[in-house]
């Protein structure tokens, strides 16, 4: 087979789609952008590798001859083993480690996605992704927490018609009651009349009336005169095919990821605005890969539409965990956003204390309220935020005094370090935390931040630094970076293992140069990114079958305290990673390679200057001569 590393991909994310897949599906589970995937697709057909299929939105599958091939090919071989943290290969622990599920896009995407949101997208004709989104994202919910009740009642009736009216019976399983006007059957008999926009503002209020967790949560405007209602009956027959025929948890979960997918789309639409409300899913899943939130209270004090927490659950769900095992809790001061937050959650079935007032975290901390059986406050075990970047207005100056600033008062311009501290004093003892920011915040010095960084780093709060490649947000180009904080490195606890001691210790990645470009503007993480950041910090905790840590010059560097205080503690981790191994050019001595560039640079000096001439003489010829 070709060395080509793009082909190498290609067949191995094939081959473990089954043999063959539509182009949508298989270009998810890649990560790649549109036109890279058919470059790369054209040519494997036109060497043979694979050949093209029928069917919507097209498929491709592997070739006979190469199916073959594979089929008597050791897996070993046949499928390259992933690096450890290091990049080399470690026999401790691989097997288990590598058995953990793929968090990528390939265990994510359905396949059609793209295809629905094009048609979806269709018929918003000349309205704004910023009204529409409410609109899709509403119809969407409501379609979910139907199918959710249709399949419990049919249930119940079959077991007894009396508890198939009993909303008890509902609310156990975490289910909806859903009124008869409101169901999706009724909308849909309704779709093509002229009063639907009507039908579904008083579905959605009679659900909202009968379930108090989503009072004021639905959107309730659809009988406007602006909204076009053929459209709105074309979008219901279009959501009316989602998940049809399966049965009442498939549907759900195929109805959450589509909720999901839809939400990223719209924040791309909506550009800078969409970022306030939606966190990447690479970036997400690095924090979810490195945290683990396998059990525990997970609280994000700026949580946007919840992504952080639907990925959470979702890793607690690959690892052999349930719906439960983790306590949720998260405040929101857009309302708005707050909405698409409670609706995202219930459509993946995820019960959350999700609470909203518009003073925000820093001046109504609904967190600090929350207490235990024993009435004591509680912390969180992991915490995994994206706050809004370099905030100048956040009202530092009515808070000076606050309890919450253990390192330094941070400045009223920027509250970059507000978030962080925030972020540390509500972790549990053995607690770990995740956050976004700009790449400022890991070297600024102005107004006492560099004094609160050095305090941090002193009190061992900082595990780790990650640089992010640029590109990878809807709503600024601003490079971002992520810190790891830690409560205690002395025997952090992961689960039931007790982790090496780290102090004294900081961990630096740089993952600058990771990922692929999806689009023109916006590049994503790949699962093989992903999972050797991830595996990196493991390793370097001392996590049991995580392998053996070591530094990896340009990518990681476990620095000591005093190689921080050397650099001024600064934490960008490109001061403290070094330059990447250069490749072996195959020993080619110093002064043979000078004497063959020296003469390929000459050859095409000359071979510019006939060129040159060549043009000249044209232009002369067409009555351009200078």
């Amino acid at each position: 087979m070709t060395g080509n590393k793009q082909w190498e991909a290609f067949v191995r994310a094939l081959a473990e789609l089954g043999g063959s897949a539509g182009n949508a599906r298989l270009r998810s589970a890649l990560g790649w952008g549109e036109a890279s995937y058919d470059e790369v697709k054209a040519r494997m057909i036109e060497a043979g590798l694979v050949v093209a299929g029928r069917g919507r939105g097209g498929s491709v599958a592997l070739s006979s001859g190469l199916t073959d091939e594979l089929a008597s090919t050791d897996d070993a071989q046949a499928v390259e083993a992933r690096p450890t943290a290091a990049g080399k290969s470690s026999g401790k622990g691989k097997a288990k480690r590598e058995a953990r599920p793929a968090a990528g896009n390939g265990g994510s995407d359905l396949g059609f996605e793209a295809e629905l949101f094009k048609a979806a997208d269709k018929l918003r004709g000349n309205m704004e992704p910023s009204d529409y989104k409410h609109v899709a994202l509403g119809l969407i919910f409501l379609k979910y927490i139907s199918d959710a009740f249709e399949a419990r009642h049919a249930e119940l009736l079959a077991e007894d018609p009396r508890a198939a009216e009993d909303r008890d019976e509902y609310q156990a399983d975490n289910i909806f009651w859903v009124p008869k006007e409101a169901r999706w059957s009724h909308l849909k008999a309704n779709a093509r009349r002229p009063e639907i926009g009507t039908l579904i503002d008083d579905a959605m209020r009679a659900i909202e009336k009968s379930n108090e967790s989503l009072k004021g949560v639905l959107p309730k405007d659809y009988a406007r005169p602006a909204l076009n209602k053929q459209m709105l009956g074309e979008l219901i027959d279009l959501i009316s095919g989602i998940a049809l025929g399966e049965d009442g948890s498939k549907s759900r979960d195929v109805l959450g990821r589509v909720y999901e997918y839809f939400l990223g789309q719209f924040a791309g639409s909506e550009g800078k605005r969409g970022g306030e409300f939606y966190t990447p899913r690479s970036v997400v899943r690095v924090l979810v890969e490195m945290l683990e939130p396998y059990n525990g209270r997970v609280y994000d004090p700026c949580c946007g539409s919840g992504g952080m927490f639907v990925q959470s659950e979702k890793f607690v769900l690959e690892h052999g965990g349930r719906l439960g095992d983790i306590a949720i809790y998260g405040q929101e001061s857009n309302y708005t956003t707050w909405r698409l937050a409670k609706m995202n959650l219930a459509v993946r079935g995820i019960d959350a204390d999700i609470a909203w007032n518009n003073e925000g975290s820093f001046h109504k901390d609904e967190f600090a309220t929350r207490r235990d059986s024993k009435g004591e406050p509680i912390r969180a075990n992991f915490i995994l935020a994206n706050p809004p970047f370099n905030i100048s207005d956040w009202g530092g100056e009515r808070l000076k005094d606050d309890a919450r600033w253990k390192f330094g008062v941070p400045p009223a311009g920027n509250a970059n370090y507000a978030w962080l501290q925030h972020i540390h004093y509500h972790l549990a003892p053995y607690g770990t935390a995740g956050v976004v920011l700009a790449n400022g915040s890991m070297s600024s010095n102005q107004s006492g931040e560099g004094e609160i960084r050095k305090a941090m780093v002193e009190a061992d709060a900082v595990d780790c630094m990650v640089a992010l490649p640029g590109q990878l947000f809807y709503s600024t180009q601003i490079p971002a970076c992520l810190w790891f904080l830690a409560r205690d490195k002395s025997n952090g606890k992961r689960g039931k293992q007790t982790l090496r001691d780290r102090r004294g210790e900081v961990l630096f990645i740089d993952a600058r140069n990771m990922g692929q470009m999806v689009d023109r503007t916006r590049r994503e993480l790949t699962d093989a990114d992903i999972q050797r950041i991830a595996d990196t910090y493991h390793a370097w905790r001392g996590e049991k079958d995580a392998g053996e840590y070591s530094d990896v010059p340009g990518f990681c560097k476990s620095a000591r305290l005093k190689d921080v205080r050397k650099h001024g503690y600064v934490l960008t981790p490109g001061r403290y990673v070094g330059a990447e191994a250069l490749e072996d050019d195959g020993g080619e001595p110093f002064e043979d390679k000078m004497r063959r560039l020296s003469k390929l640079w000459r050859e095409q000096q000359q071979e510019a200057a006939r060129l040159d001439a060549l043009i000249e003489a044209n232009l002369k010829g067409l009555g351009y001569g200078g």
